[in-house]
């Protein structure tokens, strides 16, 4: 096979072949697209889009995607540099399992978490502290549940780029541990810090199977935007659930060129 790939004729196939996949995998997408833009009505488009339930979701998936994002990186930030920097026994374990809420499906995690609040423990704390079950909190919870792992993954790579020799050059000028993780390592991961900050946030803004397993999808309640679209479709209400995806579209779209534009800069010679 590899004989037969040698050669001009060899590249062109092989360009010719990657080219293709990229070329079909793009045109799936737009056909997707274009099909949502044929069947919208904009007058109706519209409307949908400035009624009360739909900017009730706008405001909410914003509001809890913000405060989970920010405290999924509070946490994801010690954790991945304890990941990328410390040796410990059973550190594969842990890097395993904390990888668990990337590979297994949201509305498992959502379930286990009602579970847990289901136990005398988790229902002293949902009756005595802060109400989880069917509430906004519980929005907020199931989000942290499902980026915390992809901001620590992401992290982790940023941290495991940056060589701890700089970290040791800044003990040997007298800076302290922390000293040299906030003023050395933290700056030097900056780009990945942005990065992991808006991925973590599009992710929370998108997240459903936990969200509804938890919180429920009460309209005007616990009704973010994939919870929009969920309830629209089951009512058959076609266009508000379309005025809901182009919003996630949108919002899809901005935060991964940020990324790319970060990426870019970063790398910019």
């Amino acid at each position: 096979m590899f004989r037969i790939l040698r050669g001009a004729g060899g590249e062109r196939v092989f360009r010719v072949a990657t080219l293709s996949a990229l070329a079909l995998l793009a045109l799936f997408f737009i056909g997707i697209i274009v099909s949502l833009l044929a069947f919208t009505d904009w007058h109706t488009f519209l409307a949908a889009l400035l009624s009360e339930e739909i900017l009730f979701a706008i405001r909410l998936s914003l509001v809890t995607a913000t405060v989970a994002a920010v405290i999924s990186l509070l946490v994801a930030v010690p954790v991945a540099y304890a990941i990328s920097r410390a040796s410990f026994p059973g550190k594969d374990i842990v890097d395993s399992l904390l990888d668990l809420p990337i590979v297994i499906s949201p509305v498992a995690l959502g379930a286990a978490l009602l579970v847990f609040f289901n136990t005398p423990l988790g229902g002293a704390i949902d009756d005595n502290f802060i109400r989880f079950v069917f509430a906004v909190p519980g929005i907020v919870l199931a989000q942290v549940t499902v980026i915390s792992a992809l901001a620590i993954r992401l992290l982790k790579s940023t941290f495991d780029g940056i060589d701890p020799r700089y970290e040791q050059v800044a003990r040997t000028l007298g800076c302290s541990q922390p000293e040299a993780f906030f003023r050395v390592t933290l700056p030097l991961a900056r780009d990945g810090l942005i990065a992991s900050a808006i991925l973590t946030w599009a992710r929370a803004v998108g997240e459903f199977g936990a969200t509804i397993t938890l919180a429920g999808a009460t309209a005007l309640k616990t009704e973010t935007l994939p919870v929009a679209i969920f309830l629209s479709l089951a009512s058959a209400d076609v266009e508000k659930a379309i005025a809901v995806i182009f919003v996630l579209v949108i919002i899809a779209v901005a935060a991964l060129l940020a990324i790319r534009r970060i990426i870019g800069r970063r790398y910019q010679i």
